[in-house]
């Protein structure tokens, strides 16, 4: 069974979707992420879309239950790289993207959740070691 894989960095969890989300993977994924925010109790979760060229309203609402689940337990939700289709259909579709931060690239996500979290750099760093 296919499954997107979750890395944890410290506090936050990082997940790089690379391929395009099946209903099924996408309800896998929303399902293993909010099982390691409670489990790892992390504190952030960065969503990398960069390589996501369609998104649909079943792909926007798994991102809009992914930050509320989160925000429940504590966590914030940046989704990072974006591209300029995906942003105009989700306007589109008139999907609010509510609770969920968004930047342009992992670095500035990383840099937005920092902010969010109170977390710096180093310990992000001491926490993989």
């Amino acid at each position: 069974m296919e499954r997107i894989p979750i890395l944890k960095m410290g506090q936050f969890l990082l997940v790089t979707i690379q391929v395009d989300l099946y209903d099924r993977l996408a309800l896998d994924l929303e399902a293993d992420l909010i099982k390691q925010i409670s489990e790892y109790e992390s504190r952030a979760v960065m969503i990398d879309i960069s390589a996501v060229t369609i998104v649909d309203s079943f792909m926007g609402r798994i991102l809009n239950n992914i930050a509320s689940m989160a925000r429940i337990l504590d966590a914030e939700t940046v989704v990072v790289g974006m591209q300029p289709s995906v942003a105009i259909t989700l306007v589109e579709l008139g999907l609010p993207l509510a609770g969920i931060h968004t930047a342009l690239n992992v670095e500035r996500g990383i840099a937005l959740l920092q902010s969010k979290v109170g977390t710096d750099r180093r310990t992000l760093q001491s926490n993989n070691d």
